[in-house]
C-alpha cells in the first residue's frame, strides 16, 4: 500500500506491506529517483540485529555514508558532524531506521544543509525560540527527502518538528514547522518493530495515547480532532496491551495497529489543538534523562487528576463541566475496548466508579511501565527548578486547568514522586 498519511496534507506518505528492504529500494528508485542515500541508523539495530545490513544490501550501491547510533535528544554537535558529511558527500535523500532521535536529527540535517548551518551560531538562527506559529520565510527549505523506517510509536516522523539539544547550555530548542522538516515518505515495517526492546515500544506508545488525552481534554479541541485521537486509542490501548503480553514476540498485527494509531494520534495532533501540562512538564525532564514516553505514562495520570481536582476553580461553570465531560468521554473509549476492560476490572476498578486518573495508571502499570520520578532517578530535590522551568512551557499555559504559578505544577509533581 501507498497512499497519503493525511488526506487533507501533502506529505508525508505511508508505504506498508512490503518488506522494509524491498520497500526502500523501490521507493529510493522510482519515487525519489535517489543516488546518493546517507543512512542515520539506531545504534542498537546496527549492533544487535543485520536490518541495517539488509537496507544497505537492497539499495545496491547507493549508500554514500552511514551513521550508526545518535544521543537520546539530538545534540547540536553530532547533527552538525553527520550535517557536514551529507554536503561534502553531496547525498540527495537522508534515510532514518530508528527512533525519534534519529528522526529529529535528520530534520535539522536537510535543514542544516539547506541553510549553510554548520556551527552552533547558525543552527541556533534555525530555531523557533520557543513560538511554533513564528513564519520563517528567510529560511531556506530543505531540499533533501527524508524517508523514515521508524522503531517506536513518538510519532515523530508526522510532524514537522524538531527538537534538538544544544551540548553547549543543554537547552532544547525547537525547529520549524516553518519551514516544512518532516520526512516525505514513512515506511511501517511491524516486523522490524518486533526488534524494538518492549519498554521503548510500550512507553513510545503511552505517548501516543497521551498525545490523544491532552487533545481530547483540551478546551480547544475540534469535533474532527476528537473524532482521529478517540480512533487512535481503539487502536493504540488494545495493541499496546496484546504487545505488552506477546511473550513469543510473534503478534504481528498488534505492533501493525499501533502503528496505525500513531498516524491517527498525529492526525488529532495536526488538528492545532493545544495540548496540557503532560507533555509541558515532561519537556522538562528530558534534559534530566527521562524519554519523552517515560514522562507521559509518570505525567498523564497525575495530570488528569489535577485537572479534575481543580475543575470547580475553572473560570466558569460551563469550562468546570466541560473538563470533566472531556475525561468521561476518554474514559467510555478505555472502557469500550474488551482487553482493555478486562486489565481494568483485574485491578479492581469499575466503569461507573474509576475516574480517568484512576485508569490511565491501571492502565500503565499493567504494562508494567514506570509509575513516579524516584523510580528514574529524579528526586524532588529537582522539583523546584522543574516548576519554575515548566511555567514558561506554553503547553502549561493551555493545560486545561492552566498552570500559571509555581504551586500548581509542584502540586502534579508531588503525585508524581
Amino acid at each position: 500500500m501507498y497512499h497519503k498519511a493525511f488526506a487533507d496534507h501533502e506529505h508525508p506518505y505511508l508505504s506498508y506491506g512490503l518488506l522494509y528492504p524491498k520497500a526502500a529500494a523501490r521507493h529510493v528508485d522510482h519515487t525519489f529517483h535517489a543516488e546518493k542515500v546517507y543512512i542515520l541508523a539506531s545504534g542498537s539495530l546496527s549492533k544487535n540485529t543485520d536490518a541495517v545490513t539488509q537496507l544497505e544490501d537492497a539499495l545496491r550501491g547507493k549508500v554514500v555514508g552511514v551513521r550508526r547510533g545518535m544521543t537520546p535528544h539530538t545534540l547540536w554537535s553530532e547533527c552538525i558532524a553527520v550535517a557536514r558529511q551529507v554536503k561534502e558527500l553531496d547525498a540527495d535523500l537522508l534515510l532514518t531506521i530508528g527512533g525519534g532521535s534519529l528522526i529529529d536529527a535528520a530534520k535539522i540535517i536537510a535543514l542544516a544543509v539547506a541553510n549553510d548551518a554548520f556551527d552552533f551560531t547558525k543552527l541556533e538562527h534555525l530555531t523557533n525560540n520557543r513560538d511554533a506559529s513564528v513564519q520563517r520565510p528567510d529560511l531556506a527549505p530543505p531540499r533533501i527527502p527524508i524517508i523514515s523506517i521508524p522503531t517506536s510509536l513518538s510519532g515523530g516522523e508526522y510532524s514537522d518538528h524538531a527538537g534538538g539539544t544544544n551540548d553547549q547550555t543543554r537547552h532544547k530548542h525547537g525547529f520549524g514547522p516553518s519551514p516544512p522538516l518532516g520526512p516525505r515518505l514513512i515506511i511501517l515495517s511491524p516486523q522490524l518493530a518486533m526488534t524494538t526492546p518492549p519498554r521503548f515500544w510500550l512507553s513510545t506508545g503511552i505517548r501516543a495515547v497521551d498525545h490523544c488525552v491532552e487533545t481530547i481534554c483540551s478546551p480547544y479541541s475540534t469535533p474532527a480532532s476528537d473524532a482521529a485521537a478517540a480512533e487512535a486509542l481503539h487502536k493504540l490501548v488494545p495493541g499496546l496491551l496484546r504487545s505488552a503480553l506477546d511473550a513469543d514476540n510473534t503478534d504481528l498485527d498488534a505492533r501493525f495497529q499501533c502503528q496505525l494509531g500513531v498516524r491517527d494520534a498525529m492526525q488529532a495532533v495536526k488538528g492545532k489543538a493545544p495540548l496540557g501540562a503532560s507533555h509541558g512538564i515532561g519537556h522538562q525532564l528530558g534534559p534530566l534523562g527521562v524519554g519523552h514516553g517515560e514522562t507521559s505514562c509518570i505525567l498523564l495520570p497525575a495530570v488528569c487528576a489535577f485537572n479534575a481536582r481543580h475543575a470547580a476553580n475553572a473560570a466558569n461553570e460551563a469550562h468546570a463541566k466541560d473538563i470533566l465531560v472531556k475525561q468521561k468521554r476518554v474514559l467510555d473509549t478505555l472502557w469500550a475496548e474488551p482487553n482493555v476492560a478486562t486489565a481494568l476490572a483485574s485491578r479492581g476498578l469499575g466503569k461507573e466508579k474509576a475516574d480517568l486518573s484512576a485508569c490511565l495508571g491501571a492502565f500503565i502499570s499493567e504494562l508494567r511501565m514506570p509509575r513516579s520520578l524516584g523510580a528514574l532517578g529524579v528526586g524532588r530535590d529537582k522539583f523546584d527548578e522543574l516548576a519554575s522551568s515548566s511555567l514558561k512551557d506554553r503547553w502549561c499555559q493551555t493545560n486545561a486547568v492552566p498552570l500559571r504559578q509555581k504551586a500548581q505544577v509542584m502540586e502534579i509533581l508531588d503525585m508524581c514522586a
